[in-house]
Order: C-alpha cells, then structure tokens, then sequence
C-alpha cells in the first residue's frame, strides 16, 4: 500500500544527497514516494561536487531552509522529513514552521538555545574554523578528518571507503552560523521548538558521535519542553555520525520506518 505522505531526506555537510540513495529504495519498497534533494547549488553527483567546490559556497542555513520549503510546496502535500546532521536542524526548522507531516533528526546539528559544546565537536569542525575566511568558502575534509568525524565506530577501511564514495565540499557558513546562534537573537538557528501544533519529531542520537555528541541531542531535546507536541528520542550506543550511510544505516531506517507506523504516518 502506497502512502499519501511523501518522504524527503535533507543532508548534512560533507555528505552528496546521493548518499540517501539506499534509504530511499528502502522506504520506496515500503510504499512511500521518496525524494533526496540536494542543497541549493550542490552538482548532481559526488564527483561534480568535488569538481567545482565553489558551487555551494556561501549557502547558510537560511538559504537551505527557503530551498527545501519551496521543493516542499511542489510536492502537494506535507511530507515527512528525515534529515541527519545539519540536515537535521533543517528538518527541525521546516517542523517547526508547520511544513512537514513529522520529522526524524539523526544526529542532528545544534539548534539555537543547546549549550553544550563537547571538545570532540570542536575537532570535528575545527578543518572549517581554524580560518575565518572559511565562512565563505567551501571546506573538504581529507580522509583522516571524515574518519575522526564520521567514521570512528567503523573500521578504517569502511570509513575510507565511506568517504571516497559520498565526501564532498560543504559550506561553512552554517558552521559559523550555529557556533554564533546563541548570541544572536535573530539567529538562523532558531528553530520553533514552543509550536503546539507541529506534527511529532523524533531525534536519534549516536553514542559515539564526535560530531554531535550525545550531549547536544540530549539537550536538544530539552528545548522542546514548552510543547506537548510529540517529541521522543531514540539512541544507539555504538554508533557514530556514519550511522546513516554505513553497514548498519538499516537498522536505523527500521527504527525509522517503526516510528513513523506506531505515529500512523
């Protein structure tokens, strides 16, 4: 049976859209229609991207959020998002501003309001922050950092593999912008965590997340106290930010998929 609500997978930095290619069968064989947009400016393939870095430089979270709210207005009805990393916080944002039917946040980059600051985060991101200029500028991370990064639950030799599959070029402007969202009032980063109405969101964390440590997500989860909207949480202890594109991403989607049918979706 097909359902009548669309699934759009948002990602984050670092990662090609076209690594949500395997969820995307997965949900599509379970009847959903399924659609994995890249960020504005990004080619259509990892090799193109790495090609012409300067394609996404300069995108903030802003501008992602108006582009994935203009596909959303195509699709012809409120779609659930399942977003990872910074695509989390955008999923997040676009739940909050009653565009979405529901919202899964894998590992999902802080929102305006988080205060822990784990020092794993900091090394993770530090490729884009060690130069100011970088807020401008499309940043790679080599083989070693995506493995700190993204690969430290997985062999080596998955996480290289990982890497020179999907790795590519990421902006870093909604690094800057995240890290300055707490001083900023009008911060892009601010998600409507108070709405009552939105559909319910679920934020999976990974134990062994360098990236988002456990700590942001926990706290993350705090935020969405003034709302009795449904908001829940899910861990898995032994996994890092690879979780959705590594050998286990499907024991992730099954929780995934679990979810959104115990929430009639």
């Amino acid at each position: 049976m097909t359902s009548s609500t669309p699934v759009l997978f948002i990602h984050g930095l670092w990662l090609h859209a076209t690594s949500w290619a395997p969820w995307s069968e997965f949900f599509t064989a379970a009847g959903y229609e399924t659609a994995a947009p890249g960020w504005p400016g990004e080619p259509p393939t990892v090799e193109l991207a790495r090609a012409d870095p300067d394609a996404v430089a300069g995108q903030g979270i802003d501008d992602v959020v108006d582009h994935y709210a203009k596909i959303i207005d195509g699709l012809g009805a409120k779609p659930i998002l399942v977003g990872h990393s910074f695509g989390g916080m955008i999923a997040q944002k676009l739940l909050g501003q009653d565009r979405a039917a529901a919202a899964v946040a894998i590992d999902a980059a802080q929102i305006k309001g988080v205060l822990p600051l784990p020092l794993s985060s900091l090394r993770a991101t530090f490729p884009v922050f060690k130069n100011p200029a970088n807020r401008n500028r499309a940043v790679s991370l080599t083989a070693e950092q995506f493995r700190y990064a993204f690969g430290n639950a997985v062999s080596e030799q998955e996480s290289d593999e990982l890497f020179e599959r999907w790795a590519i070029p990421a902006p870093g402007k909604p690094l800057f912008e995240a890290a300055a969202a707490n001083f900023d009032p009008h911060s892009p980063a601010k998600v409507d965590t108070a709405n009552e109405l939105r559909g319910p969101l679920l934020l999976i964390m990974g134990g062994r997340d360098h990236t988002v440590p456990e700590a942001v997500t926990k706290a993350t989860l705090k935020q969405y106290r003034h709302s009795d909207a449904v908001t829940e949480i899910h861990e898995f202890a032994d996994r890092a930010h690879s979780l959705t594109i590594d050998h286990g991403w499907r024991e992730v989607a099954d929780v995934t998929l679990a979810w959104l049918a115990r929430h009639g979706l």
